[in-house]
């Protein structure tokens, strides 16, 4: 009997994008594998229940879903009411916010199940196909650049007119993580004087690579994990000091730091943003876990008493909802490879992909962080 894989539909906020795709979702039923989506889970990204079954999965209402799916694939983390409405020791895999959600970690535990949380994953050459993260980023960096230049309501590149020159507009990204270098790439694309700043000095030769400014401050803050430490508070103070002028320059600014599971760092303080000119754009893409910007407003637009437009998007990927699940269903049909072999579920237990980013086995927890005041098994 082949493996049979459920994909529920995404019930948080405005979450557009679904989890499987029908072109993906097609590649998996000739693999062998049972497909059941519960109707309407990609009306949001624009894939009809027609789209899925023509691709052979079969769309079934939620009280269908659960009946003989052993894996379970989710875009955001299910919540409490829906995973008690499932049976018992079955595998889940999605983004599980681990580290926010700790009564969902110890629910998964209680019901002896099996999860695989694409936040664990191991920044390694291997794993580059199955994360999600990454892919999801780059996506909120273009859609950033968009936004910004919509909002700007001017020229960003260079043009000589019979009138005059136009100067180009100045774009200054903070963080040049994923979403950082991809909001670099589009703005510069789009013709604008861009440059960046990241406390991590490795990021410069990729910064260059695109045709920006590296902004050095002389603070160094990377980690061996890739991502960067909390910075002193006497870094702090010299990282805003070095960065004011840059950001009172700027036409538009686009801020991606932030830190798997803990709030994101303020960078940009009221007063660096009271700086700038009338009619400056500045995109938060940390929004979400707290906003580097003292002045965002989660999830809506606001303008500063300035003229400074402020906006700090909850789910940026998410306003490109039919790419972004095409991309993250791709990163999903790579992780089953390591999950479903031999025509069962049977994860490579030896693979390092598999054991670092398992949460929990059949009940038992596997990532400590997960959990505070919870022994990991």
């Amino acid at each position: 009997m082949s493996v049979c894989i459920a994909v529920s539909a995404e019930r948080a906020g405005a979450e557009a994008r679904v989890a499987l795709t029908p072109e993906v979702a097609g590649r998996l039923v000739q693999d062998g594998l049972r497909v059941l989506v519960e109707q309407g889970a990609g009306a949001g990204a624009g894939f009809s229940d027609a789209a899925y079954a023509a691709s052979g999965a079969e769309p079934v209402d939620s009280g269908r879903l659960s009946e003989t799916a052993e894996i379970l694939l989710r875009l955001g983390p299910p919540s409490l009411e829906a995973l008690r409405a499932w049976p018992r020791e079955r595998t889940l895999l999605g983004f599980l916010e681990p580290l926010q959600r700790p009564e969902l970690v110890r629910l998964l535990c209680e019901r002896g199940d099996t999860a695989f949380a694409l936040e664990l994953l191991p920044r390694s050459t291997r794993a580059q196909a199955m994360d999600a993260l990454s892919s999801q980023r780059s996506i909120a960096g273009y859609r950033a650049v968009l936004l910004a230049a919509e909002r700007y309501g001017r020229f960003l590149p260079m043009l000589t007119t019979p009138t005059g020159t136009v100067r180009p507009a100045r774009v200054l990204v903070v963080g040049a993580g994923v979403a950082g270098l991809q909001a670099i790439a589009t703005a510069k694309r789009l013709g604008a004087l861009v440059e960046a700043f990241d406390v991590r000095s490795a990021t410069r030769e990729q910064v260059v690579s695109l045709g920006a400014r590296f902004l050095d401050s002389g603070i160094s803050a990377e980690t061996e994990g890739g991502y960067a430490r909390d910075l002193t508070e006497e870094e702090k103070q010299r990282q805003q000091e070095f960065l004011a002028e840059a950001v009172a320059k700027s036409n538009i600014l686009i801020t991606t730091a932030e830190i798997p599971g803990r709030p994101a760092p303020r960078i940009i303080s009221a007063a660096m943003s009271k700086r700038m000119a009338s009619g400056a754009v500045v995109i938060d893409l940390a929004a979400a876990s707290g906003g580097n910007c003292e002045v965002t407003q989660p999830g809506t637009w606001s303008t500063t008493r300035e003229g400074v437009q402020v906006y700090g998007p909850l789910n940026a990927a998410a306003e490109m909802a039919p790419q972004a699940s095409e991309l993250y269903a791709r990163n999903l049909a790579q992780m089953l490879k390591l999950l479903v072999r031999d025509g069962a579920l049977n994860p490579d237990w030896e693979d390092a992909i598999v054991r670092e980013s398992c949460l929990c086995k059949h009940g038992k927890l596997c990532y400590e962080a997960a959990a505070p005041g919870e022994q990991a098994q």
